[in-house]
């Protein structure tokens, strides 16, 4: 099944919300665990143990298990086999964008049958949208999906995604275009788009977008799922809020981390 059918499926039994497992040193601290290897396994296979029923997807952070090494990835690879074990998604934080037959490498590493496979990856476009095709194709292949840094939740992206291409066309805006037009050529919603919560004008058009829409900065950074309502009113797409630290200072207690999910899901 292609992952924008199991992702609606998922959404439809337990809701729309993705929680990020970002294991850095604040959150560990809210733990009472240490800066190490096993408090993030402590943390991170608590939060899937918890709220694996409860969440649509998870989104790991690959930078957080990175720094270890080797037995770092090799977590990561254990809490995305939890994931699994859970019946939630995962989507692997991990920007990558490159050229040719190193884009394909990373395409393969996370889209394709192998350790680290996840329903889907986000991915960086600013080396031209073009370059991601072979990631679009491994995800198409495999029944994968891809999100493409569109509109981010952080103010630093504004001049660059708000910027107009040679040819007078929205640099963000022209993202969302092409990920539409690749999908309706295909006939599978395999490129998503992340879109930030936090704008009170997202300058893009998404009304004729129909994929999945990974939203983050919801809690901390500001935004909220009411305030959802009329940032994205206008489009079909499936909206998938993603909170990471207003959830995971909540733990180590499940009941605690399940009333923090609930209180964004009615912020």
């Amino acid at each position: 099944m292609p992952y924008f059918d199991r992702l609606s499926a998922r959404c439809a039994k337990v809701g729309a919300l993705c929680v990020g497992l970002d294991p850095h040193p604040g959150v560990l601290q809210a733990w009472g665990v240490s800066d190490d290897l096993q408090g993030v396994e402590t943390m991170a296979l608590g939060v899937i143990d918890a709220l694996g029923d409860h969440v649509a997807c998870f989104k790991p952070q690959s930078a957080f298990f990175e720094i270890w090494g080797s037995r770092g990835i090799s977590l990561l690879e254990k809490c995305i086999s939890a994931i699994r074990d859970t019946g939630a998604l995962t989507i692997l934080d991990v920007k990558r964008g490159d050229i040719g037959s190193t884009m394909e490498a990373y395409a393969r590493a996370y889209l394709s049958n192998g350790p680290l496979e996840v329903d889907a990856i986000t991915v960086s476009p600013y080396l031209g949208f073009g370059s991601l095709t072979p990631a679009f194709q491994m995800a198409q292949a495999h029944d994968t999906g891809v999100y493409v840094l569109t509109r981010t939740s952080n103010q630093e992206g504004t001049d660059l995604q708000l910027g107009t291409t040679q040819g007078g066309h929205g640099i963000a805006q022209s993202i969302v275009d092409q990920a539409q037009e690749w999908n309706q050529s295909t006939g599978v919603n395999t490129v998503s788009l992340v879109v930030g919560g936090t704008h009170s004008d997202l300058g893009i058009d998404l009304t004729g977008f129909s994929s999945s829409l990974l939203i983050p900065g919801i809690g901390a950074q500001g935004g909220t799922i009411s305030g959802l309502e009329s940032s994205f009113a206008d489009t079909p797409a499936l909206l998938l809020p993603s909170v990471s630290r207003e959830v995971l200072l909540a733990g180590p207690d499940p009941h605690r981390l399940h009333q923090a999910v609930d209180q964004v899901l009615t912020s």
